[in-house]
């Protein structure tokens, strides 16, 4: 509420307003596909499944019929919101308006949200079938252990392995980019390893940069708001088409001056969206230990 503005009056020696740490907005949005759409629910992906092609034997004959699979997806939007006041008195004792700095942390906000719904549909249930009726889990056979490779932490091997199991599930890795979300531990254990540094393997510098290189056709993430559970942090790999996200409404500010509350302004900040996991096989989770 407003009553925490008087934190910033001039006489506590600021000039301008500076937002506390934090993720500023949504880092894995560009990372994933995603569609506006209206209701209370939408088929975020319809879905075509292989089919075999039948060898001719003979002139003339009867053309075959093949049953195409289809399937969908299904996407469902949650209604995410913030709002503070700001008293036109505290405005009085400030050297700026706080109006925009508390519409920007409040969109942060909002943008952090739509994180921990890409990330919960990632490995969550999702709705599947002509109606949503029908649940999808995500496929133990798509995780990568922690015992893979010389340590339980982040490696080269680990993120080999995540590959793999994507071109086994014949994900076209040439034309879908692919991803991996990560805490800064693992950034860090990655980075550890000889090979992410040396120049014969990788570009950029990532040494002199700080920023991890793409390896083995990856770009990485760094996010702190991944699963953990005591020391076992779940690390995500996908392509960008295994993750949808529906915008019902896009993220929008509204600043208004309230009668009621002695004409002070409230700032609001407000979306709706949710997201969906379309295929099981796109989505690898990695089980890292952080020490």
């Amino acid at each position: 509420m407003s009553y925490e503005v008087p934190a910033h009056f001039v006489q506590q020696y600021t000039t301008n307003v500076q937002l506390l740490l934090q993720q500023r907005g949504s880092k894995l949005r560009g990372h994933v596909t995603e569609h506006g759409f209206t209701g209370k629910a939408a088929k975020a992906v319809e879905q075509v499944g292989a089919v075999t092609a039948v060898k001719r034997t003979s002139r003339h004959a009867d053309t075959p019929l093949i049953a195409t699979p289809a399937d969908a997806r299904w996407c469902y939007p949650d209604d995410y919101g913030w709002a503070d006041l700001i008293d036109d008195v505290d405005k009085l004792k400030m050297l700026i308006d706080p109006q925009s700095s508390y519409a920007l942390n409040g969109s942060y906000a909002i943008g952090r949200s739509m994180d921990d719904a890409i990330i919960a549909a990632a490995t969550g249930v999702s709705k599947a079938g002509e109606n949503g009726t029908t649940s999808k889990s995500f496929l133990s056979t798509q995780e990568v252990a922690a015992s893979v490779g010389s340590t339980t932490g982040m490696n080269h091997a680990k993120v080999r392995k995540a590959r793999e199991l994507l071109e086994k599930a014949e994900v076209d890795v040439d034309n879908d980019p692919l991803t991996i979300a990560l805490s800064a531990v693992q950034a860090m254990e990655l980075f550890g390893e000889t090979i992410t540094g040396s120049v014969d393997y990788v570009n950029g510098r990532p040494i002199v940069t700080g920023k991890l290189p793409m390896l083995y056709g990856f770009e990485f993430v760094c996010i702190e708001r991944l699963a953990k559970a005591s020391n076992d942090r779940w690390v995500l790999a996908f392509a960008k088409s295994g993750l949808h996200l529906g915008i019902w409404d896009e993220i929008s500010t509204e600043i208004d001056r309230i009668p009621g509350k002695w004409g002070s302004h409230q700032v609001m900040v407000k979306g709706s969206f949710g997201a969906v996991r379309s295929e099981e096989k796109k989505i690898v989770r990695i089980l890292s230990t952080e020490s």
